[in-house]
């Protein structure tokens, strides 16, 4: 699952970087929650939530099966 979640990401990141952010992996727990780190412009960012949950979220629950949420760390 971990490589699903990695390629999920990467298919993101683009779109983080273009604004000078970008997310890393931390951790999948049991329970389908993925845990990321959000970085550079987007961890101080206001919009962060709303990135987390429009993009990074739905992007990942789309091309990953199991997991249930992304929350950031």
């Amino acid at each position: 699952m971990r490589e699903a979640v990695e390629k999920a990401l990467d298919a993101v990141r683009p779109i983080l970087q273009a604004d000078g952010g970008d997310v890393e992996l931390v951790d999948i727990l049991k329970n389908g929650i993925v845990q990321v780190h959000l970085t550079g412009a987007c961890k101080g960012c206001p919009m962060s939530q709303m990135t987390l949950k429009t993009s990074i979220e739905r992007t990942v629950k789309k091309m990953v099966p199991g997991v249930k949420a992304v929350e950031a760390v």
